[in-house]
């Protein structure tokens, strides 16, 4: 079966915890803190694999994980950083957030490798801590939690022409004829149940890619029969050849036919129906001259600013004019290939995610923040800036640590601690 969905849930790295130890020697009897760093935890990196066309292999596992980091160890020694975990998936994926149905990746043009989750920093030893003041710190920073989220994968497949057509229309008979793609061929429904892509080579003109677009039916957008599984292939196309079966062979009418195709277009996407088409009348080889003329007239009377072709997808009368016809249009259009842009941000979304937290007065009369994940928001910030010390007062104020503190009986001057970071208390003028 062609899988071009799959929901997964990743996971980076957890950042190794630093390490509280002091020095222990024969002569040493008051060795300082030797706690070492932790190791940063994996990150999960999405590549593309020009060898797969499908997500079937995400279609059996759900979970994907990068290796944490290692904690510190003693004697200084610096923890082993995480394994990044790579995930491979063909062109034209896109990565969406689940919930939201946005956008984080797009896996064609230019962007062949992306991190989609950053794995946690390692915490840092107690070494670091020792001042003048505080030679024996019995506290480390523990590393950043990793990052963990569910996302959608969907195929779009890449190609400039998209074939349009309600089913045994001869779209496959058509893309076998003009390219190397070889489909299945049979007179039933739904005989294509996957996008077939193939290469149209033309002497003097500029070849293209073209897609047989599985055979939509009325009602497709909502989700009848199979066309609403496949609409999405459609979505990068330049150009849509809209192919209709001219002889009525199967008490069809192609005018009506392409008017129930347009109309599940623009109810997938408004976009789509407004795409230039061109109009493939096929099999015109079971229709006399005069029954060609006249489906040709009824067809230019009906859609005059679309170019009509009569070909025949079995003996190729017509097909050569359509696709020289087909490369210069695409040669005039010159659209820039389509490429979704990103709409979501791990690393700040998951960043400004309600922290837990709590706030104490120690029997030192230092009032100390603490909490599973307030680490991560230190690990980000750069407090030697100004730019990052305004970033980490904001930070203090809309998780209501400020305010949590003032409850406590903070003043001016006061010590606050926040896993080895310490600073004194000064409030600032409200903006």
């Amino acid at each position: 079966m062609f899988a071009d969905r799959a929901k997964i849930i990743i996971k980076s790295g957890k950042g190794g915890d630093g390490h509280v130890s002091f020095r222990r020697e024969l002569y040493v009897p008051n060795g300082g803190p030797d706690g070492g760093d932790g190791g940063r935890g994996g990150d999960i990196i999405f590549e593309v694999d020009e060898g797969l066309n499908t997500l079937g292999d995400y279609r059996h596992k759900r979970k994907y994980a990068a290796s944490d980091g290692e904690p510190g160890g003693k004697r200084r020694c610096h923890g082993k950083d995480g394994i990044n975990l790579t995930l491979k998936v063909p062109e034209g994926t896109v990565v969406k957030e689940a919930s939201t149905g946005k956008v984080i990746a797009d896996m064609s043009g230019e962007n062949r490798c992306q991190t989609i989750l950053v794995g946690g920093r390692g915490g840092i030893g107690n070494m670091h801590f020792a001042t003048s003041t505080m030679q024996i710190p019995k506290y480390a920073k523990p590393g950043q939690p990793s990052q963990e989220l569910e996302v959608q994968l969907e195929l779009k497949v890449i190609a400039d022409v998209g074939l349009l057509g309600f089913p045994n229309v001869g779209k496959s008979t058509f893309l076998s004829r003009v390219t190397n793609a070889r489909p299945k061929i049979a007179n039933y429904h739904f005989t294509t149940l996957s996008p077939n892509l193939g290469v149209v080579d033309l002497n003097g003109a500029n070849g293209f890619i073209i897609a047989d677009i599985p055979g939509l039916i009325e009602g497709a957008a909502e989700g009848v029969g199979l066309g609403h599984d496949f609409l999405r292939h459609i979505e990068r196309t330049k150009l849509m050849i809209h192919v209709v079966d001219a002889s009525g062979s199967e008490g069809r009418d192609p005018i009506d036919d392409i008017e129930k195709i347009n109309t599940e277009l623009a109810s997938y996407d408004e976009n789509l129906s407004k795409r230039f088409q061109v109009i493939a009348g096929n099999k015109i080889d079971l229709l006399s001259e005069e029954e060609r003329q006249s489906i040709k007239d009824k067809l230019e009377k009906a859609y005059p600013d679309n170019k009509v072709f009569l070909i025949s997808g079995v003996t190729g009368e017509g097909i050569e004019d359509l696709l020289y016809y087909v490369s210069s249009k695409l040669k005039e259009l010159d659209l820039p290939d389509m490429v979704f842009e990103q709409e979501y941000f791990p690393a700040e979304e998951l960043l400004f995610e309600k922290l837990p937290y709590t706030v104490e007065l120690d029997e030192e009369g230092i009032y100390v923040v603490e909490g599973p994940k307030i680490e991560k928001m230190l690990g980000y910030t750069n407090l030697e800036s100004e730019k990052g010390f305004a970033f980490f007062q904001k930070f203090l104020k809309d998780q209501g640590i400020l305010k949590e503190l003032e409850k406590l009986g903070i003043s001016e001057g006061d010590t606050v601690r926040m896993y080895g970071l310490q600073f004194d208390y000064y409030k600032g003028t409200e903006e």
